[in-house]
């Protein structure tokens, strides 16, 4: 018994016919040359949408990457640069700071030195006549002095010997001293007098400051005098009456007499 098949279109084609239908897609695409376009060198050759994008995805991730190194490298240069600068800069800092303390040093150094040389200066005490001795002693009675007694000590001195301040002082009188003949007083640093008499001429003038063993005279035999020596007398203050012992003053600052 023979059945024939309905047309319905709700029914499925037969195997024989999707298969036909294929065929001839195929023969079709042939036909136009798709088949032989899609399987030719070229197509081979060109490279399919998604190689195209993972060689720009991974071309764009290497310079991105290089861009972070270089990035890198310059902040690790500046740092460096940076650190070397702080470096130099502490460097230059201690050296100056050294150098400044060392100055300071070396003023504070100059500073002692010349307190300790001023202070010798002004400690140092010299004989009036160099290699001299004394010939009339201190508080020696007799009749050529108007006192009675000898106010000073006469240091042995041919005339024009070189007559020297017996320390560091100022002028207070270089003149005429009556008796005395000419004359020098000077005001010590501590605060007492010295006087020179009988000079033959005098080398400094009123208010000039004198240094110990400086030149200041000549040794002669002007006012009340028999012959030519030097009179020197050390005093409280400028005026006759306020004598000390200068024999003792003076070895009291040193000096061998």
């Amino acid at each position: 018994m023979a059945f024939s098949c309905a047309t319905g279109k709700h029914r499925r084609p037969s195997r024989v016919k999707q298969a036909t239908t294929r065929t001839m897609g195929v023969a079709a695409l042939t036909t136009t040359g798709v088949i032989g376009t899609l399987s030719g060198p070229a197509f081979a050759a060109e490279p399919s949408a998604e190689q195209t994008g993972l060689t720009l995805a991974l071309s764009i991730g290497d310079s991105v990457a290089e861009q972070v190194g270089a990035q890198a490298a310059a902040q690790r240069q500046a740092a460096e640069a940076a650190a070397q600068q702080e470096a130099r800069e502490k460097a230059e800092a201690l050296a100056e700071k050294r150098a400044a303390e060392k100055a300071e040093q070396e003023r504070k150094a100059e500073e002692r030195a010349a307190r300790e040389a001023e202070r010798k200066r002004l400690n140092t005490y010299v004989s009036p006549i160099a290699g001299s001795y004394v010939s009339t002693g201190y508080r020696t009675g007799g009749a050529v002095w108007s006192s009675g007694t000898h106010t000073g000590v006469d240091f042995h001195a041919a005339s024009g010997t070189t007559v020297r301040s017996v320390g560091s002082g100022t002028v207070v009188a270089a003149g005429w001293g009556g008796a005395y003949g000419n004359q020098i007083v000077i005001r010590m640093h501590d605060g007492t007098y010295t006087q020179y008499g009988h000079l033959s001429s005098i080398a400094v003038s009123v208010g000039q400051t004198v240094t110990p063993g400086q030149h200041i005279g000549l040794s002669g035999a002007t006012g009340n005098v028999t012959g030519a020596h030097l009179h020197f007398e050390a005093r409280t203050t400028a005026e006759y009456g306020s004598d000390i012992d200068p024999v003792a003053y003076l070895r009291a600052h040193g000096v061998n007499v």
